[in-house]
């Protein structure tokens, strides 16, 4: 992806969605633009304005952290964020060189057998691992039942964005259809600042915004987010509506690699749903998963 390009629309768009008066700054009469001007980020940041012109034209290479800091400030950046905003900067400059993920030898990725063994032992719960890409690598049985809509269309290749914005199944798996899908693409644009030279998201971006406007207008927005901890509606044609918390762990051994666990509060009817779930899943037929792509 060009980064300078990121860079600018980053920038911008940040800039555009903070008022004078969330700044603590005066509105004035006659502005021309929806948030700050760059003078006043400029002035915010205690930079001058030709040098923050310069950084919002895309030039974040060598600028130092304070200054990365005081931008972010300006701009009221969340710690998604400043963290993309970072990731960009190390990116411009090279410095990401040592972090980058190195391209395994070959596209398929297996989980280690403990970690299939510990996906394997939560059985009361939808577990699974995924990557940055939103590619569903591995699950336990329940996650795999869960799951039988986005598996149910070999198209989707196991992918949690092909299914969100190509497969008309995901409006009925989601009932928050909207929430999801910025979620969905805040991950992705997440993924792009930290790993901007992996070609197989660039072309899964570049598929999405050919064939679902939806994906595309949110890929503009250049919204990102940390995706930890909350709570998501779902309806499974099998079990009907569920109301699931979901934890999201880093696995120190993938970098990169997300484990999801999905519960339900003890004694709602979302938990006897699952309970529902895991006996359908015990007795039914679910389409095998697609081949894993690598992490």
């Amino acid at each position: 992806m060009d980064n300078q390009a990121e860079v600018r629309e980053f920038l911008t768009s940040r800039r555009s969605k903070i008022t004078p008066e969330q700044a603590g700054l005066p509105a004035g009469p006659r502005r021309r633009v929806p948030g700050l001007r760059r003078s006043e980020v400029a002035a915010l940041a205690d930079v001058s304005v030709e040098y923050y012109a310069k950084l919002e034209r895309g030039n974040l290479a060598g600028v130092s952290p304070a200054v990365l800091e005081a931008v972010a400030r300006a701009l009221q950046l969340d710690d998604a964020e400043r963290a993309h905003l970072l990731h960009l900067a190390q990116a411009a400059d090279g410095s990401d060189a040592l972090t980058r993920r190195r391209r395994r030898a070959t596209r398929q990725w297996k989980p280690h057998p403990s970690l299939q063994w510990t996906l394997d032992a939560v059985t009361g719960c939808p577990a699974f691992v995924r990557n940055g890409r939103m590619d569903l690598l591995a699950t336990n049985s329940l996650a795999r039942a869960f799951h039988h809509d986005l598996y149910a269309n070999p198209h989707n290749q196991a992918n949690f964005a092909r299914f969100q914005f190509l497969d008309p199944l995901s409006r009925r798996f989601y009932p928050d259809w909207d929430r999801a899908a910025d979620i969905t693409v805040a991950i992705l644009r997440t993924e792009a600042g930290r790993n901007p030279h992996d070609k197989e998201l660039h072309d899964l971006v570049g598929e999405l915004s050919t064939r679902s406007d939806a994906f595309r207008t949110r890929w503009g927005a250049h919204d990102v987010r940390l995706h930890g901890t909350g709570t998501k509606r779902f309806h499974h044609a099998a079990v009907g509506d569920l109301t699931l918390a979901y934890e999201g762990l880093e696995l120190t051994a993938d970098p990169g690699l997300v484990l999801t666990i999905y519960t339900a509060e003890p004694g709602s009817p979302s938990d006897e749903g699952l309970r529902l779930l895991a006996s359908w899943a015990a007795t039914a037929h679910t389409t095998s998963p697609t081949p894993h792509a690598s992490g």
